[in-house]
Formats: C-alpha cells, sequence, structure tokens
C-alpha cells in the first residue's frame, strides 16, 4: 500500500488515481519510469486510469517534490521517487537503460571546482552517456529499460 502521509504532506488529497500512481512508483524494480512505463504497469493490474491522468498526476507529484523528472538525451522525461538522497546517473545510449551511481571523489571535486572558481553550487547533476555491458555482450541489453 502507498505511503498516503507522503501525499498529505506534499499537500494533495488522497485519491485513488494518486494512491495507484504512487503504489506503482513505490513497488516498482525500475526507478527511472516514463509516464508510459507507469500506464502500462496500471493497465497491467487492471486499474482505469488514462494516460492523461497518469501525466498530470506526475507533474502534481513533480510540483510537490515527491517525484523528480529526469530529461535525459533521447527526449523522454522519466520519472523517479525523489528520496532525498543525492546520486548522479549513466545512461545507456543504446538501450536506454538508467543506472544511479555517487562517488564521493566526484562529489568533492565538483565542489571544489565551484568553490576556486567563487561559485556557491546549491545543487547539480551529473549524466554520463555510454554503452552498458548488456548492449557490448549481446547486442541488446538484457535489463528493463530503465532502472
Amino acid at each position: 500500500m502507498p505511503n498516503t502521509k507522503n501525499l498529505k504532506q506534499a499537500g494533495l488529497k488522497t485519491t485513488q488515481p494518486r494512491l495507484k500512481v504512487l503504489d506503482v512508483l513505490e513497488n516498482s524494480e525500475i526507478h527511472h519510469m516514463t509516464a508510459e512505463d507507469v500506464y502500462k504497469r496500471l493497465l497491467e493490474t487492471e486499474q482505469e486510469i488514462g494516460l492523461a491522468t497518469v501525466y498530470r498526476i506526475l507533474t502534481q507529484f513533480e510540483t510537490a517534490g515527491l517525484v523528480i523528472r529526469h530529461n535525459f538525451e533521447g527526449g523522454r522525461a522519466l520519472y523517479e521517487l525523489d528520496n532525498r538522497a543525492h546520486h548522479d546517473h549513466m545512461v545507456c545510449v543504446e538501450c536506454g537503460k538508467v543506472f544511479e551511481f555517487f562517488d564521493r571523489t566526484i562529489e568533492q571535486r565538483q565542489r571544489n571546482v565551484a568553490t576556486k572558481a567563487g561559485f556557491t553550487m546549491e545543487d547539480h547533476s551529473l549524466s554520463l552517456y555510454g554503452v552498458c555491458n548488456g548492449m557490448k555482450e549481446s547486442g541488446r541489453c538484457s535489463m528493463s529499460k530503465s532502472s
């Protein structure tokens, strides 16, 4: 069952469509999903929510700070729950899979560069683009589309 406390804290009413979308996001093995991915999961569980409603709910969730929308190269918006833990991303340009990573050395280096330039960094995002091992080894990704 989705965490209704999150919706209430974000100032959103706990409607059934919102709860169902939140449930998909909280319980999916895939961490980065398109609106279409969420919609397909809802269809698989025989939920009667339209794609336009899914888009609207995801936009509401983004505005409320429940999800983060990423616009990686390739043009599709991907959504992930905002768990407040900073991480960066690697994106496979062949299959679209998104890998999360965190590296203290990279984080410190970015702070050092900002400080040296007299820049006060408030936030940042780092996305690396390349080809994942699944694509290099077999020519097709054995993983799901995004994680």
